[in-house]
């Protein structure tokens, strides 16, 4: 895909693919929530399973579910983010290809046992529906789709941006339609999904089988690098996270939704 012919959010995470990992890996906080979500990949796909990454960036969980008997295609819109993946998991296991394009891999047959996207991929895709329904041509009926998106009602967030005085930050996750973010400098839109539009987007050839929050006491990204100098706590918020992620859910920074795969057509 030439760049003139990327999305928005993929012309921006293009260009900071090469420092993406050493950006965000470092701070504690995103590991945290990696973790959490790392634990339910592993429960929701058995070793063997052939799995579809969409938005898998420059391949770390694609490379973790690997080395854990997992094989995995890697799709993202951004090219350097491919070359990123293909790094680490070998030629062949990762393509160019946006959330809205998932329609090519149906076209020419390619079947899975689930389908994952993490960390909000799919909070840059505008209409859920339509990968709904392509995903529903691509996981074989009884597979799971496992996709972690923003929450919509982050109090995390909302102390954060408040004690930061980013107070036109607070209450951006309420908004409908679509929300201008940045990084880099470069423009693109985003949408917080509510968990009725999700589930309304992939009825009927999904039915929903559970959710979590991620981010629920560990707090956003937004806390970096202050709650990195504080492992201790962040440690005693991870431990609280195991104990109420079902319970609140829908206050995560993130939400992890799990769909399964029904009969229809």
């Amino acid at each position: 895909m030439a760049g003139a012919d990327l999305l928005p959010a993929g012309r921006a995470f293009d260009a900071i693919a090469g420092s993406f990992d050493s950006r965000f890996e470092p701070w504690l906080s995103v590991a945290a929530q990696r973790r959490a979500v790392r634990g339910a990949l592993a429960a929701v796909f058995p070793a063997g399973s052939q799995l579809l990454e969409i938005g898998g960036g420059t391949g770390l969980d694609a490379a973790w579910l690997a080395a854990r008997g997992r094989s995995v295609l890697l799709t993202d819109a951004s090219p350097a983010m491919v070359r990123e993946a293909q790094r680490k998991l070998g030629a062949g296991t990762a393509e160019v290809m946006a959330a809205e394009q998932l329609g090519r891999l149906a076209a020419r047959g390619e079947r899975f046992d689930g389908a994952y996207s993490n960390f909000a991929a799919l909070n840059c895709v505008a209409d859920l529906e339509p990968v709904a329904r392509d995903l529903a041509a691509l996981v074989r009926p009884g597979g799971k789709v496992m996709l972690v998106l923003f929450g919509c009602f982050c109090p995390g967030e909302m102390v954060v941006e408040t004690l930061r005085g980013r107070f036109a930050n607070v209450l951006r996750r309420l908004r409908r339609g679509d929300v201008t973010a940045s990084l880099s400098g470069r423009s693109f839109s985003v949408r917080y999904h509510r968990r009725r539009a999700v589930r309304h987007a992939f009825a009927p050839w999904f039915r929903p089988a559970g959710t979590k929050a991620i981010g629920l006491f560990v707090p956003p990204s937004a806390a970096e690098p202050w709650i990195s100098r504080h492992p201790h706590l962040l440690g005693a918020l991870e431990t609280a996270d195991k104990l109420a992620a079902r319970a609140l859910a829908p206050l995560g920074d993130h939400v992890l939704h799990i769909f399964q795969r029904t009969d229809a057509p």
